[in-house]
Parts: C-alpha cells; sequence; structure tokens
C-alpha cells in the first residue's frame, strides 16, 4: 500500500512538473521570446496564457513599459568652439523582442550601456553645428526632436529598441570659464545700461528743449498780449486825463503838483535847490499867500 501511494505521489509530482513547464504567462508589461536549443523560435510572445514543450523549451520575458536612464555629465563643443557641459536622460523601450535579445541578450543594462555610446556621439555632432544661442533657446526642443527621429531608426533596426525621447537636463558651462561668462555678461549688462541711459539722456533733452521752445513762444505772446493791453490801459487813461484835464484845467493841474510834493517829499530828507519863483512851488505860494 505504501509503495502504491509512494507510485502515484511520484506521478502526480512529474506530471505537475511537465504541466507547469509547459504553461506560461506573460504580463501586460511583459513581452517574450521562446527559444529551442539555443534558437529562437517565437520572436514576439505577447501577453496572456501559452505553452511550450517542456524540458526542450524555454520562454525568456522582458520588460516592454518605458524604462528611463541617464547620461552622465559630458562636455561637447558648439559652432563656436565654446565649451558647455551637457546633462541629459533617455527614454526608450523594447519593440522588436528577437532583435533586442539578440543584441543585448535580453538585459536592460547591457541594453543601456549599447545606446549611450551612439546617442552621445550624436549630441556632440548637433552641438557642434549650432551655436550656444540655439541649444539653449526655443530650437533645442527641434535639436531634440530631429535627434531622436534620426536615432531611433538605428535603435530599432540594430537593438529593436524605439527611442521614445532624447531631452537636456541641464546645461551650463564648465567651471574655469563661468567666471569669465559671468564678467563678460556683467559687461554687456552695464554696456546695455549705459545706451539705454544715454538714449533717456538724449529723449530727455529732446523733451527739455522742446519744452524751453514752448515756455519762450508763451512768454512772447503773454508779453505782447501784455503790451498791448497795456498800450489800450495809457491810450484810456490819457483819454480820461485829457478828459478831466479839459473839464478843468487848473484843478488837474493842482493835483499833479499835490502828487508831486507827496512824492518828492515823502521821506522828509529830500533837498532840491532850485528859485522861488520857479513854477513848481507855485502853488505853494499860492498857500503861504493866504
Amino acid at each position: 500500500m505504501n509503495g502504491r501511494l509512494m507510485s502515484l505521489i511520484s506521478i502526480f509530482l512529474l506530471a505537475f512538473m511537465v504541466v507547469s513547464n509547459s504553461v506560461f504567462v506573460i504580463k501586460d508589461s511583459q513581452r517574450g521570446i521562446k527559444i529551442q536549443f539555443g534558437r529562437v523560435i517565437d520572436q514576439d510572445l505577447k501577453p496572456g496564457l501559452g505553452f511550450k514543450i517542456p524540458f526542450l523549451q524555454e520562454v525568456r520575458k522582458f520588460d516592454a513599459r518605458i524604462q528611463t536612464f541617464s547620461l552622465s555629465a559630458q562636455d561637447y563643443l558648439t559652432s563656436e568652439k565654446k565649451g558647455l557641459v551637457v546633462d541629459s536622460y533617455v527614454m526608450w523601450r523594447v519593440l522588436d523582442v528577437g532583435k533586442f535579445y539578440t543584441a543585448a541578450d535580453g538585459s536592460i543594462l547591457k541594453a543601456q550601456s549599447l545606446l549611450m555610446g551612439p546617442i552621445s556621439d550624436e549630441l556632440k555632432n548637433h552641438f557642434a553645428l549650432r551655436s550656444v544661442n540655439e541649444v539653449v533657446s526655443e530650437e533645442r526642443e527641434q535639436i531634440m526632436v530631429e535627434l531622436t527621429d534620426q536615432m531611433n531608426k538605428l535603435t530599432q533596426e540594430v537593438y529593436g529598441i524605439q527611442l521614445i525621447d532624447i531631452r537636456l537636463k541641464k546645461i551650463e558651462y564648465p567651471p574655469d570659464v563661468t567666471s569669465e561668462v559671468y564678467r563678460r555678461m556683467s559687461q554687456e549688462r552695464a554696456q546695455e545700461a549705459q545706451e539705454h541711459r544715454s538714449k533717456g539722456n538724449e529723449i530727455a533733452e529732446g523733451i527739455r528743449a522742446v519744452a524751453d521752445r514752448k515756455v519762450t513762444v508763451l512768454k512772447g505772446d503773454a508779453y505782447q498780449q501784455a503790451e498791448v493791453l497795456r498800450g489800450i490801459g495809457d491810450a484810456q487813461a490819457a483819454a480820461i486825463y485829457a478828459k478831466a484835464f479839459g473839464a478843468d484845467p487848473e484843478f488837474y493841474e493842482f493835483t499833479r503838483s499835490l502828487g508831486a510834493y507827496k512824492r518828492i517829499f515823502q521821506g522828509g530828507k529830500s533837498v532840491m535847490v532850485l528859485s522861488a519863483e520857479n513854477d513848481f512851488f507855485r502853488y505853494l505860494e499860492t498857500v503861504k499867500k493866504n
């Protein structure tokens, strides 16, 4: 009885091993290949349940999700022969599982190592064809699109890898030229500020000249108008004086003489040497006789 039970258990275990080695499951985030005697017989196993010949065939699974790795900071030269330190990263995924297995042995790390060299070389080539302003401006987006498209054709054909994106994380000058760049930038900003000040002073002088000219014109017009009004007033005053003189010439002469006496003797220290018969003292003589 014990021997029969052991046989049944052995048969069950053997059947379980056969079945477990015959069935495989590939997740939605995976792709796989089927290998027999070291040769790939199915290059792209889709997600789901699959079967294989136990012990003769082997299934290798690979992560089909988007992978990301960073390229180490490297020195690149622009078309102006200016050095830049560039940090970048790459996004990719497995597209052709058979080529990926053949080229990188299914290793993510090996695949990334294979991608680093060509991408780094193409980055250097693209930087060498462009100026600093082009690689740090909005043109950088177009540069990365062109580079991604160009490299994607190569990586798909050779490695079975689809390049999704190549991006620059940071662009900066090498430490030995940073201080010189800052100094030059400071000088350029100072020169630009001086130019703005000069233009401002020039505009201010123009505005000031226009204002001075307007002031001169306004003063001239005001003076002319004042002279006209003064002439009119003098004419009216002369007419009034003439009319008053015509009405009573003697009284008019008397009031004028009193005004003259007041202006001359107002301070009490005025001295005049005139003949007593001078017409100026006519009314004073009249008062004395009365």
